[in-house]
């Protein structure tokens, strides 16, 4: 299995083996190249993605010994977004028993009555709620009897135009897109448990350019989120604060460089630019009416996550608990110099494995056949 997560700074490709009796992959390959091409996660000029891409599968290959033929593909930027509709149908049945054809056709009627979807493409989607006479379903809704079945759904989607550019990508390089799956839940996947998913958690994957969030409750994504903001903002800061380059200027961000200057001056420049960040965080948490209510509170991840201090920042600003996401899956953690900025390709990975049998189709994107989803549904139930 290959992952593929192609961000605004770098183009991560992990490739992993499954052995039969193991339920983690061997890790073959961990590959990062400098990516060029792309401005807040999406794409601008896709000869230079394309020749990125190419330059990391390339060292991949050379690293786990095989060619490679297909991936799976992470997609962000500021362009993924995810949103809810709402739809209702009459029960089809004579004695008004409510059965699978009634609960493709209310989902099916709700991806059709998705807001402002012009020009977007729905990558994932996932039943929040049923209801029957206006009474909720706690579980699935087969085998109930009422006259009238509702249904909330999320939908995530992203503009049509830079999903076909990122897979083109891809493509190019001989390399087939199994599937393309939202950078958020990919990295969800490793860094998450079921505990904090029930509970009610929110992930955030720092980027360089971008921040994504995805939140959750009862086991589903109830939100994902992607915020112009990323850590190359406090790179960039911290030259223009210090008056140096860009290049001491990362190396004191991550604390690998002393920066010649009292810790309370560089705190206030970090802190002022994260305190921007966590209040788009928590301004659309309040929006959810969820903010100041995650019990599991905030994990952070991505290569923007290693900021000094930036677990305590979070727990301030969103008065929520803070931590760290850790590749606490497989064998990830067993390899050197893993970190939380490979959650995404790992998780990519993990993905295939974990999912509840949603089919592969090629480069059909993830709208999800209706039965599938309902069973991936089931299977997250207490």
């Amino acid at each position: 299995m290959t992952g593929i997560d192609v961000g605004t700074h770098t183009v991560r490709v992990l490739v992993g083996e499954y052995l039969i009796g193991h339920r983690y992959p061997k890790v073959l390959a961990v590959v990062a190249k400098d990516s060029r091409g792309l401005r807040h996660g999406y794409v601008v000029n896709l000869d230079e993605v394309s020749a990125s891409v190419g330059e990391a599968l390339s060292a991949a290959e050379n690293m786990a010994k095989l060619k490679l033929k297909r991936a799976y593909l992470a997609i962000g930027g500021v362009t993924l977004e995810s949103r809810t509709a709402d739809a209702s149908v009459a029960v089809s049945r004579a004695d008004q028993e409510v059965t699978e054809v009634d609960v493709k056709r209310v989902l099916e009627l709700c991806e059709s009555s998705i807001p402002d979807h012009a020009n977007r493409t729905v990558i994932q989607s996932y039943p929040l709620a049923f209801k029957l006479d206006g009474k909720k379903v706690l579980g699935r809704p087969t085998g109930f009897k009422g006259g009238k079945l509702e249904a909330r759904s999320i939908f995530i989607t992203c503009l049509t135009q830079h999903l076909n550019d990122l897979e083109n990508a891809v493509i190019a390089n001989g390399i087939a897109v199994e599937d393309v799956i939202p950078s958020p839940i990919a990295a969800s996947m490793v860094t998450l448990t079921k505990v904090q998913r029930m509970a009610g958690c929110v992930l955030a994957n720092i980027g360089s350019e971008t921040t994504s969030i995805a939140v959750f409750e009862e086991g589903i994504p109830l939100s994902v989120r992607v915020f112009p903001i990323g850590s190359r903002d406090i790179t960039n800061d911290i030259a223009l604060g210090l008056k140096i380059s860009l290049d001491e200027a990362e190396r004191i961000k991550t604390g690998i460089e002393d920066p010649g200057v009292t810790h309370k001056k560089l705190d206030e420049i970090i802190d002022a630019r994260l305190s921007d960040m966590f209040e788009l965080i928590e301004a659309h948490l309040k929006k959810l009416g969820r903010n100041g209510l995650l019990p599991a509170g905030i994990v952070m991840t991505g290569g923007g996550s290693g900021v000094p201090d930036i677990e305590s920042l979070a727990k301030k600003a969103l008065r929520l608990p803070a931590r760290l996401g850790s590749l606490e899956n497989g064998t990830m953690q067993k390899m050197p110099g893993a970190d939380p900025a490979w959650a995404v390709a790992y998780g990519l990975v993990l993905a295939v494995n974990m999912s509840t049998g949603e089919e592969s189709r090629g480069s059909q994107i993830m709208a999800g056949t209706k039965a599938q989803i309902l069973k991936w549904f089931r299977e997250l139930l207490p």
